[in-house]
């Protein structure tokens, strides 16, 4: 397999994985931002407060984007594995 050939399965990767966690990634930084807020503006410092709200955002998110981000994955096994005889030059 040449160098190229290598760069592109890396570059397939990174980017997969680039976008399977990009919803989460985003869900979390916006939790904890209206968190955040939601502690300055009442002065509330507990820190159950701030990781029970983040927590419960993440398993909704999980539970939204987990068909897309299942079939994205699949479709990337899918094909890397496909070419699997073209790989082995």
């Amino acid at each position: 397999m040449s160098p190229e050939g290598v760069v592109e399965i890396v570059r397939r990767t990174l980017l997969t994985t680039f976008w399977l966690s990009a919803p989460l990634l985003l869900v979390g930084f916006a939790a904890g931002i209206a968190v955040s807020l939601l502690q300055i503006a009442t002065s509330i410092q507990d820190s159950a407060f701030s990781a029970v709200p983040r927590l419960a955002a993440f398993w909704l998110a999980i539970a939204v984007c987990l068909p897309w981000m299942l079939a994205k994955l699949m479709s990337f096994t899918i094909g890397i594995l496909g070419d699997l005889a073209a790989y082995a030059h």
